[in-house]
């Protein structure tokens, strides 16, 4: 099939790509157009709306502005740009003679937080921050064009998926394999939580079976099988490391005081990324799996992350 992706040139458009282009012909929409082993050609923003892209089979819709912005110390991310982006996209493939649309959208879309429940499709979206209700309105807009129940020739998915990793990621999970990796200890034992990742592989596993197979247009929750822990998190990073973990229990009163000041002077511990590493936050992939006809994603949480780490170490290393 030919695959348009856009925003293909960023960390999950980078390894879609790689996990694609054996079966597929793979295009791209970005601001640059540098060259990537296994991607046909990238086309500009503006081929895109004056109509210079050729029929596409599947729009791969990744483009956005996303939170890792936020947890740096820089003016605020203007998510709004992202529904703009999105319409545009989005009328594109309705115009268009393609006949899939995958639509990756956020968990952050329906909580930012779901403390001892589950999150599963049938949650009411109550989003709290920027990225999330941008995205919800995203989401909104999709179906308020398209008939999800409609069986025509044309499948839209709207896919959430919780924190992503896999080669590539500059996200928090570096940043927290950096610090582990100048030896500092973790301080942050005392909280212990649950967190649903999805790694690339089984994110890739899916995309292909959206884009091959016969799936029911919907919304589709996106994680991997298992759950784990920060703590484990961390044990994980020094496994490939080949270190021992180094985990302080630190009294937790202790710990939100420094967090209140990291807001106050900028230092690496903040609300955002304290939030992000001691929640407990647990998606249910059941449907996606159901629609696929599977009854387990092919990679382990725990090897997903070990994968990632290991990549982390060899970028390092370079």
């Amino acid at each position: 099939m030919n695959i348009l992706i856009t925003g293909v040139h960023g960390f999950v458009g980078s390894n879609l790509v790689k996990a694609l282009c054996a079966k597929h012909t793979v295009y791209g929409v970005d601001i640059v157009a540098q060259h990537k082993l296994g991607l046909a050609k990238t086309y500009s923003w503006a081929d895109l709306n004056e109509n210079r892209i050729p029929a596409m089979d599947v729009i791969i819709h990744l483009a956005a502005v996303t939170p890792d912005v936020a947890v740096r110390c820089i003016r605020k991310p203007d998510f709004t740009v992202n529904l703009t982006l999105t319409q545009r996209v989005f009328d594109y493939f309705l115009a268009s003679e393609s006949k899939k649309f995958i639509y990756f959208s956020s968990v952050k879309a329906v909580a930012n937080s779901v403390g001892d429940e589950v999150l599963d499709e049938e949650a009411i979206p109550w989003p709290v921050e920027a990225f999330g209700e941008t995205k919800l309105k995203e989401e909104r807009y999709i179906m308020g064009k398209f008939n999800m129940d409609d069986e025509s020739w044309k499948r839209v998915y709207i896919l959430r998926p919780c924190l992503i990793h896999g080669p590539g990621n500059k996200g928090y999970l570096y940043l927290l394999y950096n610090m582990v990796n100048k030896g500092i200890p973790w301080p942050l034992g005392a909280f212990g939580n649950k967190r649903s990742f999805t790694s690339m592989d089984n994110l890739s596993f899916i995309i292909e079976g959206l884009v091959s197979g016969h799936v029911a247009s919907g919304i589709y929750h996106i994680g991997d099988d298992q759950t784990i822990s920060t703590n484990e998190l961390i044990e994980v990073i020094c496994e490939s490391q080949e270190r021992k973990a180094r985990i302080w229990r630190l009294s937790q009163y202790f710990v939100r005081s420094v967090v209140v000041l990291g807001d106050l002077f900028c230092l690496p511990l903040n609300k955002v990324r304290f939030k992000k590493l001691t929640d407990t936050y647990v998606v249910n992939n059941s449907k996606i799996k159901k629609a696929l006809g599977i009854e387990s994603l092919p990679v382990n949480a725990r090897k997903g992350l070990l994968d990632t780490f290991n990549s982390f170490k060899e970028q390092i290393n370079q």
